[in-house]
């Protein structure tokens, strides 16, 4: 929980993003007498005629609720920003083969980077409606989890920098999901029933895999069944499938889990059955570190690799040139290169950071 001591001398910065958490931020800020500055970010794909992910019932919310708080309101174009840099991202590490998170890249490089740098920089505080907490700890301030195991966002959080976690704040962190609808609710926001946004911004209405197919066109090779070396089938392309995954394969005789990629050679190998043990890994490497707060030293650790409730415990290593092996005391369905590892302390409180999972050697 906040301490009004802490932020009431402080100029800050309100992410506005018209849904209910981000507005329940600005209701729990004024409640303190306080007055932010909020600011709608304007986001979304290549071509905004044709995919406007930045709806103008979005728009409108922000800006009642804004009002209805004594608040100015300002409209922040990222667009650009977010397509240059988290959309060709997400495109170039896809063609690789990888499995990309953009909402974790959306965090460092528009919402607290893009952003920052348009505005944000004359704030001392950017608020966001994130579940997430950040604690002081021998006077340095660490990012830590949410009550809500269901919504905490640490995970997508994991990549931002030191000095963007010191401008950080998060109001509803401390709350669940439904304390946050109840708030809503009790002081009767025009956005209280309002539905969560789902699935990726840049993408608008638009489906994912005709997105692949629209910048990244097909490339057909073969499929074949990881245990046998038979082949079974073609793909249309490795960018179309992400290891573990099991529909939308359209393959006869499964069910087939995709388990490995070979990118050099254009193949999808899967396994047969409901829950093969090739789709499972227990031990992976990551590399390339980025700590949030500090460098510090792990052993035993809990992590993620996706945004699910479950952490995992393990322990993790540090290898002669830099990378890190992670051992998971149990084996985890859909490990894949590309994803974030987010690593945590043993009793997933305190968040060190994240590094990215790379392929078998």
């Amino acid at each position: 929980m906040i301490n009004i001591n802490d932020i009431q001398n402080k100029r800050i910065a309100v992410l506005l993003s018209g849904g209910v958490d981000s507005s329940v931020v600005v209701y729990e800020l004024a409640s303190m007498g306080l007055h932010p500055d909020c600011f709608y970010i304007k986001i979304g794909p290549e071509q905004q005629e044709e995919w406007n992910c930045s709806s103008e019932e979005d728009l409108e919310m922000a800006t009642a609720v804004a009002a209805r708080f004594g608040c100015k309101l300002q409209v922040v174009d990222c667009h650009q920003e977010y397509w240059s840099q988290v959309t060709q991202y997400t495109m170039e590490k896809v063609k690789a083969g990888y499995t990309p998170n953009p909402d974790v890249m959306c965090n460092r490089l528009i919402k607290f980077g893009a952003f920052d740098q348009k505005i944000g920089h004359d704030y001392d505080l950017i608020a966001t409606g994130h579940y997430a907490q950040t604690e002081m700890i021998d006077g340095k301030k660490w990012l830590v989890t949410s009550p809500d195991p269901v919504k905490d966002q640490t995970d997508f959080l994991a990549q931002i920098y030191d000095w963007q976690l010191k401008k950080a704040l998060f109001p509803i962190g401390h709350y669940v999901k439904n304390e946050v609808r109840e708030i809503a609710e009790r002081e009767h926001l025009i956005n209280a029933n309002r539905k969560d946004s789902q699935g990726i911004c840049f993408l608008g209405q638009i489906d994912y895999n005709e997105y692949l197919r629209r910048y990244l066109g097909e490339a057909p090779g073969d499929v074949i069944e990881f245990e046998t070396s038979k082949k079974i089938g073609q793909h249309k392309g490795l960018w179309f499938h992400t290891i573990g995954q099991r529909h939308g394969l359209g393959f006869g005789g499964g069910p087939w889990f995709v388990v490995k990629k070979d990118v050099a050679k254009n193949i999808l190998f899967v396994s047969k059955g409901y829950d093969p043990q090739t789709a499972y890994k227990s031990v992976f490497t990551i590399h390339d570190f980025h700590f949030l707060t500090e460098p510090v030293a792990m052993d035993r650790v809990t992590f993620k690799i996706r945004h699910t409730p479950e952490y995992h415990p393990g322990t993790i290593v540090a290898l002669s040139d830099g990378r890190y092996r992670m051992q998971a005391d149990q084996s985890i369905h859909g490990v894949a290169p590309g994803q974030f590892c987010v690593v945590y302390d043993e009793h997933h409180h305190r968040c060190f950071g994240s590094a990215e999972i790379v392929w078998d050697e």
